[in-house]
């Protein structure tokens, strides 16, 4: 992702306290992140997993010991040295400081996540660039798991869309296998996480005209 100079202030701010978004120590957070683990093992252990925006490293904790080989691509060099000291004791995780519509590998693989990382571009064109860019990178019969605030919640936070908007998009190119609401009392805790598949059948491809 490439975020606009106001988010990507934002994002340091966040990253410079213990604990960023409250991923720790949160239990809207801790269920979330125990909701996208189980639909990640859709396929059981992922041979080669991408994940899209690390945060401080609370999923790339829960998820390396479940892939043979991990990769890990966050624009903020932060974020990368944070959950690199995390996960320290794990030798099979590839770490990438890089705008994710940029990434670019001959690598495919099987398992994807990007989680509350897509509504920090500037627009939905960029979204879609991205989502372009991620579903190429996805293998036969691969899972995408995505998650994100809602529309709304996005839009209330200054950004330009939120999980709705992003959904429709995937569905383009890949099949929704599974579609999960998590939320709370709490407005600002409201989120919809989604697994996605790319289809080995063309015919049962969505439609790609539009």
């Amino acid at each position: 992702m490439t975020p606009d100079n106001n988010n990507y202030e934002l994002l340091e701010r966040e990253l410079a306290v213990d604990d960023p978004w409250r991923l720790d120590s949160n239990s809207f957070e801790q269920e979330r992140y125990a909701q996208m683990l189980r639909i990640s093992r859709c396929n059981g252990d992922a041979a080669h997993a991408l994940e899209v925006g690390c945060a401080a490293g609370a999923f790339t904790e829960m998820l390396a010991p479940h892939c043979q080989q991990l990769t890990v691509v966050d624009v903020m060099p932060q974020a990368i040295e944070r959950a690199r000291q995390r996960t320290k004791r794990w030798s099979h995780i590839r770490w990438r400081t890089c705008d994710i519509k940029q990434f670019s590998t001959a690598e495919r693989f099987d398992l994807i996540v990007v989680a509350e990382v897509l509504y920090y571009l500037t627009d939905v064109a960029e979204m879609h660039a991205a989502i372009r860019n991620l579903s190429g990178m996805l293998a036969p019969n691969g899972a995408l798991v995505f998650g994100s605030a809602r529309d709304a919640t996005c839009r209330r936070w200054g950004h330009a869309a939120g999980a709705e908007t992003v959904i429709a998009l995937f569905k383009e190119s890949l099949l929704e296998v599974e579609r999960l609401h998590c939320h709370t009392e709490s407005v600002n805790e409201d989120c919809l996480l989604v697994l996605f598949r790319k289809s080995t059948n063309s015919s049962e491809q969505p439609n790609l005209g539009h």
